[in-house]
């Protein structure tokens, strides 16, 4: 039986890398912040940003070690990206971490039967696809063999600035200007309608999910990356399908504004952890 999850725990972590993943000859490395007690403790996937083009799993510590702290194991991978590998690499490879973390979470001393997700801006668009279809026969193309039985469908989604409308915010960033990330569309998606077919925001219009696992939104109001009349119709089209989603918005706070130590980023992690207690 898992360890009820507390908010308000407080577990030395012991931090690992290991390989998860290996596509055409490149293995792939996932961080695992371990909570070092007797367990089995809820897990948690964790899908970094970058634009779908840069960054690794290193960069989301500042929120990773917290949470772990509190009692969840976090899996932080790395992934494929653009523009060496397109969409939807990105999202074939969290589908595969989330099947490899059910399958082999109790090697680290968490509960694979009940796996959350968490991703940051492009992250959270990866987040988003990967709850909203888990079986998706593009999406869990690579084959897990030692749990060929194993879905990638997910108890809950955990979002932060994430991309929930990548068409949208690239007809805006189109229309202001914003160069690096009209590339990072582009470069990713490669076509407009891919960028279309893999939108959250219109797969939800057009009643394609398959799932609506619960979903937390942790947004800044003065975020021009994401503008937040964005996420408003995400969330009021997420709930109106039936979904259960939670916005929580920061005044006046720009994009990624909880990437670093300090008293915003302590707020934004126990918001999340507060949520998180009410999933698992």
């Amino acid at each position: 039986m898992a360890v009820a999850y507390e908010p308000g725990g407080s577990y030395s972590v012991r931090v690992d890398d290991v390989e998860y993943l290996r596509v055409d000859g490149v293995g792939y490395l996932a961080r695992v912040y371990r909570p070092e007690g007797p367990g089995p403790f809820p897990v948690l996937v964790d899908i970094h940003g970058g634009a779908w083009s840069g960054s690794d799993r290193l960069t989301n510590e500042v929120t990773s070690l917290p949470l772990a702290q509190s009692g969840l194991l976090i899996v932080s991978i790395d992934f494929r990206i653009a523009p060496e590998h397109p969409y939807p690499a990105q999202v074939q490879d969290a589908n595969y971490a989330v099947r490899w973390l059910k399958a082999h979470a109790g090697e680290f001393g968490g509960d694979g039967s009940r796996v959350g997700v968490i991703g940051r801006s492009s992250g959270g668009h990866t987040a988003l696809l990967l709850g909203m279809r888990p079986n998706d026969k593009r999406y869990d193309a690579l084959p897990l063999t030692e749990a060929m039985d194993v879905d990638a469908s997910v108890a809950y989604v955990l979002t932060l600035w994430p991309v929930l409308d990548s068409y949208g915010r690239y007809l805006i960033a189109k229309e202001q200007g914003v160069e690096h990330l009209v590339k990072a569309g582009e470069g990713y998606f490669l076509t407009e309608e891919a960028m279309r077919e893999g939108n959250p925001q219109e797969i939800i219009e057009r009643g394609e999910q398959e799932a609506l696992p619960p979903v937390q939104v942790v947004h800044g109001s003065a975020d021009t990356n994401v503008p937040l009349h964005l996420v408003e119709r995400f969330a009021e089209n997420y709930q109106k399908a039936g979904g259960d989603l939670e916005l929580e918005v920061f005044p006046d706070q720009p994009h990624t504004f909880a990437a670093k130590p300090g008293p915003l980023t302590d707020q934004a992690v126990a918001v999340m952890k507060r949520w998180i207690a009410k999933q698992v």
